[in-house]
């Protein structure tokens, strides 16, 4: 594959952005440490991040990489409506990138309702209209919202540690950064033998894609997986946590043996999986072993959580990507999810 072979596919440029994503993550920063927000936890009892798709997996990341040092409750809501519980002892963050989701439009008008704090992150639309004066990070717009996590979980990350939920993370940010930067000029190039992001969209080339993860850190890594797949790779992927899988869909590895036979498994794994977990997914290769020849564990780099989490969504993107050019697909456009919206608009 060479780059003219990419860039004959790739019109829109999702290799650039991909090139670019820890500049992104530079960008993104700044924007966090510039942001003057009247945000404090005191008086916070829980946290709901509203958003969908490209704009609620930074809340995803957030919430289980602060698993461990939040002090309040974290949910990532996707829905029209607001849980139950959420009122003026909430925040709630409103996350779209281009302004205009309408479930999530939805949900903020039920947050004013209630009189619950809200923070908006977006680049504009719908979204920084109903905020009014109200707090917004505001960041570019212009992306596919799947390509601008940078900017949807950064100025987050940075907020939420200003307004002393929790302690500042700024080595961990320099060390992912310095990490995506070095990967970044091993992914970008596309006659590597020694890019593992190529090597693993050969292995899932026509095929579905299977993705297991340890529940505690890494199922938000999971969905990113599996999202990246679909929208870029434009192929299907199903995936599940441990312990959990354990107790039922590994037996479901039994009656389809001709469909398992061509299915690729990928198992994500951290050096700080839990023991009993790092165990579990040890026998449970070994069990699908037995059904599928195509099992490959893909590990996280890296010293601190954060540089881990990203080392493997960085690589899944990449990954996602050359799907598409092994499929000769357009990475960018999302024909059907356009066709969605205009009938949902019509209706």
């Amino acid at each position: 594959m060479t780059i003219d072979e990419i860039r004959a596919l790739d019109p829109a440029g999702m290799y650039g952005l991909l090139r670019n994503f820890p500049a992104q993550i530079r960008e993104a920063v700044k924007i966090g440490n510039a942001a003057r927000l009247p945000l404090s936890a005191g008086g916070i009892r829980n946290i709901v991040l509203s958003g969908l798709g490209g704009s609620a997996i930074g809340g995803d990341l957030l919430r289980t990489y602060l698993a461990d040092d939040l002090k309040v409750p974290f949910v990532v809501n996707r829905m029209y409506t607001l849980p139950a519980f959420v009122g003026p002892g909430t925040l709630v963050i409103i996350s779209s990138y281009s302004g205009n989701t309408e479930e999530t439009n939805a949900a903020h008008r039920e947050a004013l309702k209630r009189k619950a704090k809200i923070l908006c992150i977006t680049s504009g639309g719908r979204t920084a209209k109903l905020a009014g004066k109200g707090p917004v990070i505001h960041v570019p717009g212009g992306l596919p919202p799947r390509a601008a996590l940078g900017y949807s979980f950064f100025p987050l990350l940075i907020s939420l540690a200003k307004a002393g939920f929790i302690t500042d993370r700024g080595r961990a940010i320099r060390e992912t950064i310095g990490l995506l930067e070095e990967r970044a000029r091993v992914y970008a190039e596309p006659d590597a033998a020694n890019n593992p992001a190529l090597h693993l969209a050969g292995q899932l080339r026509g095929r579905i894609g299977v993705i297991y993860s340890g529940a505690e850190r890494f199922d938000s890594v999971n969905t990113r997986w599996r999202g990246q797949i679909a929208e870029n790779g434009k192929a299907l992927a199903f995936g599940h946590v441990i312990p959990e899988m354990n107790h039922n869909e590994l037996v479901g590895w039994k009656a389809l043996r001709e469909p398992m036979r061509e299915m690729q498994v990928f198992i994500l794994r951290d050096k700080d999986d839990h023991r009993r977990v790092r165990i579990r997914m040890d026998i449970t290769k070994q069990v699908l072993g037995e059904y599928t020849p195509r099992v490959t564990e893909v590990w996280s780099e890296g010293s601190s959580l954060l540089a881990r989490m990203f080392s493997l969504v960085y690589l899944g993107d990449w990954m996602s990507f050359y799907l598409a050019m092994l499929h000769g697909i357009d990475p960018t456009p999302v024909a059907v999810i356009d066709r969605l919206k205009k009938e949902l608009a019509d209706a």
